[in-house]
């Protein structure tokens, strides 16, 4: 049977449960990604963008930037379709915590668990999904936690 990859498959809050844990592909972080990324966001600290600066700094090259390392995690969960179609908005990101640099050359996967699920309203219930980027060395380099509201089957009848 053929699969659409266009339309996320239908997923509801009540299809998740405590512990679930989605482990995604990797994706190569490139220089383009941080000097692409520094162009979008006006970022051009020397930490991403300055090469001989660098190379004399703790790290020895440049590094990509937090925000950057937390947007291709949740890309990376997005391309996964762990969520299908289930999620209706983002409720807040705590502890979001960098542990170590990103380079240029790393490849980056994410360790998704869900740690929280509460069903307080008839429509929605909420998710809090930790996400644990790992390195090809699958050393954490980032940590977080995303919390978000999803549907609730129920609610949708």
């Amino acid at each position: 049977m053929a699969r659409n990859f266009v339309d996320p498959e239908p997923k509801w809050f009540e299809d998740f449960e405590l512990g679930d844990v989605m482990t995604t592909r990797g994706r190569t972080v490139d220089i383009g990604d941080i000097t692409t990324f520094a162009g979008l966001t006006g970022d051009h600290y020397q930490l991403h963008t300055d090469a001989a600066f660098m190379a004399g700094n703790r790290f020895g090259q440049r590094i990509a930037h937090g925000p950057l390392t937390f947007t291709l995690a949740v890309g990376l969960i997005g391309l996964s379709g762990f969520y299908g179609d289930a999620i209706a908005a983002l409720i807040e990101i705590t502890a979001l915590k960098a542990m170590k640099p990103v380079f240029a050359g790393d490849t980056v996967h994410v360790v998704a668990t869900v740690v929280t699920h509460d069903a307080s309203g008839p429509k929605y219930g909420t998710l809090g999904v930790n996400y644990s980027v790992r390195n090809q060395n699958d050393e954490e380099v980032m940590s977080f936690l995303q919390t978000m509201l999803a549907k609730r089957r129920q609610g949708e009848n």
